[in-house]
């Protein structure tokens, strides 16, 4: 990937909720992109969906003998995917775009959504993403339009998965980054202060800023048991204070994904369970310290040099967020799932 290209997608990664402006409203059209509704009676409009074998079915050769079930449902929305062609592309994709569907599946989904498989069943709806440059053309009437279309395809998604999947099952959400913050506006709409709320395990919103005051009812899971709530963090070189990082004065919200608590004490990497990177079959365990940063409230990690300067990573580590916590979310989603049940 080019170095400028990856650069406006590291820095699109971090541009905070508020600075995004208004909530979404409802529109009907098909929006600047002019592409087609996705259909959610059609399992082609489903990245993973439990009715079909996909990548999120994935399973690493390390967890092969790992006792599964699939005693909740997980509602996952994959980040951005859509960054060719920055001058000249649509503000939003075509579902029906099947390279780029393909690139969504073998990377996102396989790396990510593939986390949730050991307790939950996986639902990843595709959409209509706004494309890369929605992050950092703000001044582009269309950045709006843009991330308010992709929102009306995951609302739609997901009112499609209650009305015929769910059937009163415990329920996570999760989402990094463009899908962390659709995640924030599908939790407000749906859950916070509603009834929904008591069907909900827990939200895994990665990559994205929380804000303090974000939610209503909702709380911000601060142990590894915690249910019906909140977690969250983005990931940065230990000691690293981005610049956007420095223009949210702290009002934002960040778990240690290790321990599951907000301290500020670096975890022992004893504690760490593992992280998976390029190659998807290979564990990395106990390597990773992480802490809370003070008033910054990221997340500040620490790797030994031969996984983190051979994977070429830069000071913000927001593409692995999830991945260098593979292993600790994955169990993490079987604690909370228990816990839920048990009450």
């Amino acid at each position: 990937m080019p170095k400028l290209i990856l650069s406006l997608l590291l820095f699109s990664f971090f541009v905070s909720n508020a600075q995004l402006g208004k909530r979404f409203r409802n529109r009907q059209e098909t929006g600047s992109s002019g592409f087609a509704k996705p259909d959610y009676s059609n399992l082609y409009y489903w990245a993973s969906h439990p009715a079909k074998h996909d990548a999120a079915d994935s399973v690493p050769a390390f967890l092969k003998d790992e006792k599964r079930d699939t005693a909740a449902d997980v509602f996952f929305i994959h980040p951005t995917t859509f960054t060719k062609n920055l001058m000249t592309a649509a503000w939003n994709a075509d579902v029906n775009d099947e390279e780029l569907n393909d690139y969504t599946d073998n990377r996102t989904i396989l790396n990510q959504g593939s986390i949730f498989n050991g307790s939950c069943r996986v639902f990843a709806p595709r959409y209509r993403q706004a494309h890369l440059k929605s992050f950092f053309m703000k001044n582009n009437s269309q950045h709006d339009e843009a991330l308010q279309l992709a929102y009306e395809d995951v609302k739609a998604a997901f009112e499609y998965y209650l009305a015929n999947c769910n059937h009163g099952r415990p329920i996570v959400i999760a989402g990094h980054s463009q899908g962390a913050f659709h995640a924030i506006h599908l939790l407000k709409d749906f859950f916070d202060g509603k009834p929904l709320q008591k069907q909900l395990v827990c939200a895994y919103v990665v990559g994205w800023a929380i804000k303090k005051d974000e939610f209503q009812s909702l709380p911000f899971g601060t142990n590894a048991t915690q249910t019906g709530c909140v977690v969250g963090w983005r990931s940065f070189r230990n000691g690293t204070i981005d610049k956007i990082v420095e223009m949210e004065n702290g009002n934002s919200l960040c778990v240690n994904p290790i321990t599951w608590t907000t301290s500020e004490t670096p975890s022992d990497k004893a504690l760490h369970k593992g992280m998976v990177l390029k190659d998807f079959n290979e564990l990395h365990a106990h390597i990773i310290s992480a802490s809370v940063a003070p008033k910054a409230n990221i997340l500040w990690v620490e790797m030994p040099a031969a996984q983190d300067e051979s994977k070429g990573m830069l000071n913000n580590f927001h593409i692995v967020d999830f991945n260098l916590f593979y292993l600790d979310v994955r169990q993490n989603v079987k604690q909370r799932i228990k816990a839920f049940l048990h009450k």
